[in-house]
């Protein structure tokens, strides 16, 4: 999306949810986050990532790393959900992670986060917001950024050649 004026919002969630921002994030905690949400989902592109070269990448003014509050009954669910933004140099800003926990889906928390992800990248000055995704992710997931305005730029094939998968 190269305006705010392109996102389409989904309707609210079934349920009161808010994103907050984590600042500063430990790498303890964007660990878990990481692991919570992103393990259904096979991310597993930073898992060999040194303590240090996480820390080092959080400590970067263009990355904010955010999480899903949602209240179910009298009960506030904490992590509900994981985002994390990361501005380029071109004055892009990437959704580099975004995800809700197994947990809660079918809540309408998918449409919320990603409009609210869009908002927060242009309110942050973004002149574009991106984001990829791949055959692993939930299924709701393309048709979600699709409706929310986003539109498919590139498409590529990966063949897997590990015999043990």
């Amino acid at each position: 999306m190269s305006s705010p004026q392109q996102l389409v919002p989904g309707q609210p969630p079934d349920v009161p949810a808010a994103l907050e921002r984590i600042d500063p994030c430990s790498v303890e905690t964007w660990r878990g986050l990481y692991r919570q949400i992103g393990a259904p989902w096979h991310w597993h592109d930073r898992d060999a990532w040194e303590h240090h070269a996480i820390a080092s990448h959080l400590a970067r003014q263009d990355v904010q790393i955010f999480r899903v509050i949602a209240e179910f009954g009298a009960e506030w669910t904490d992590p509900t959900g994981f985002l994390e933004l990361e501005r380029h140099m071109d004055g892009s800003v990437e959704i580099a992670y975004i995800g809700l926990d197994q947990r809660v889906l079918g809540r309408r928390l998918g449409a919320w986060l990603v409009s609210e992800a869009v908002r927060t990248a242009f309110a942050w000055g973004a002149t574009r917001v991106w984001l990829h995704t791949c055959t692993l992710d939930a299924p709701a997931a393309l048709p979600n950024y699709l409706a929310r305005g986003f539109c498919v730029t590139r498409a590529e094939t990966y063949s897997d050649t590990n015999p043990s998968s």
